[in-house]
């Protein structure tokens, strides 16, 4: 009898990436059948996670930035599409500072009759099993751990020879885009937005970047949503490549995997990139902890002031004058930045977007992923 798991991650693309290694953990469990409800911004890259079966969206009123209203015509519309999912149980997955209750009394009200989540709060009945962070789970940890460390309580393991890292599954053809005849260089991918205005380096920079980096000797793709086509343009300029707007997901995920490297800030590119095994720059503003949000699993540059006064608050918009944490990093230590990560461009070989780089890695060692994550305690039925 096939057991049907509803794994549920309701943020952007990046959260949904990070909670990869739990998912597959979950779709590794004997005639399981995986169906990860994401919020809008997330659909797209749970549609890449290998072992999910269904995606269904819907936007949380607690969660998504603008909310929707709470109305109960709202709520109708995930029982509608719980009540043609029909999951046996489910596997809340959030970060710290998210609560899995309002959805698990959802899901409770629908007739969901196994829920495990990690919850600061009380939880009485809406769950099953429930880990408390600070307590039962350690709250410092990479988010991708994290996950695995509910999926673990909830019964789920990783089979023996699955590393732990972020993955999706193989993208789609790019060549339509010309990346091969662009040159003979390798590439590396510059990424200057980002949703949250507070993670993002500034458009001046990165443009200042992407003349550095072709300046020593690389071809510099500039990517971007269709709303970001503006920038991309004025990042990209005469030294780099505009690809703004011209692909999706799953189209990047491809681009992202030919690349030498990635330079970003803390955004879903980032986890993109870690899920292709592509190194990244990553210009990142303190408002989230690095060592929770930080690529995961790939060689990092991690560039920005980590002890800035924004640390952790979690901010959108920078509550510091200057944007200090990311203002004062230059496109000097970006090509530093990379060529300590991988090395130099090598003009005798060309890169593409099918995974040869072309370049001359330097050594660097991924970021540790343990052979044997530690299980936390179980709770079952914990009030």
């Amino acid at each position: 009898m096939t057991r049907r798991v509803l794994v549920a991650r309701l943020d952007s693309a990046g959260d949904v990436l990070v909670s990869g290694p739990a998912v597959r953990a979950v779709a590794a469990a004997p005639d399981t059948e995986v169906t990860l409800l994401c919020g809008p911004q997330g659909a797209a890259a749970g549609r890449l996670l290998p072992g999910v079966d269904h995606v269904l969206t819907w936007a949380a009123p607690w969660i998504v930035d603008p909310a929707p209203a709470a109305t109960p015509e709202h709520v109708a519309a995930l029982a509608e599409l719980l009540a043609e999912a029909r999951p046996d149980e489910a596997v809340l997955l959030t970060s710290f500072h998210q609560s899995p209750l309002p959805l698990a009394l959802l899901l409770r009200l629908a007739g969901v009759e196994r829920i495990s989540g990690a919850s600061t709060d009380y939880a009485g009945s809406l769950l099953d099993v429930r880990l408390k962070p600070g307590e039962t789970l350690d709250e410092d940890q990479p988010e991708p751990l994290r996950a695995l460390a509910i999926a673990r309580a909830a019964g789920f393991e990783l089979p023996a020879d699955d590393d732990g890292r972020l993955a999706v599954l193989p993208g789609p053809d790019v060549s339509e885009l010309g990346i091969a005849e662009l040159g003979d260089r390798p590439y590396v991918v510059v990424h200057p937005g980002a949703a949250v205005p507070a993670r993002a380096w500034s458009p001046e920079r990165n443009e200042e970047a992407v003349v550095a980096l072709a300046a020593a000797g690389w071809r510099v793709l500039v990517t971007g949503s269709p709303a970001e086509a503006e920038l991309t343009r004025a990042v990209a300029g005469t030294a780099g490549v505009d690809l703004g707007g011209r692909t999706d997901l799953a189209g990047l995920a491809s681009i992202l995997a030919g690349a030498a490297a990635t330079v970003t800030g803390n955004t879903g590119p980032a986890h993109l990139s870690a899920a292709v095994g592509t190194p990244v720059v990553s210009l990142f503003s303190p408002v989230v902890p690095a060592g929770r949000w930080a690529p995961f699993g790939v060689p990092v540059a991690l560039l920005g002031d980590q002890q800035a006064a924004c640390r952790g608050t979690r901010a959108r918009e920078c509550p510091v004058p200057g944007h200090p944490c990311l203002g004062q990093v230059t496109a000097h230590d970006v090509v530093a930045a990379l060529t300590d990560l991988v090395g130099v461009p090598d003009a005798t070989s060309s890169g593409s977007a099918t995974g040869a780089t072309g370049a001359t890695r330097a050594s660097s060692a991924p970021a540790a992923v343990p052979d044997a994550i530690p299980a936390p305690t179980l709770e079952e039925a914990t009030r």
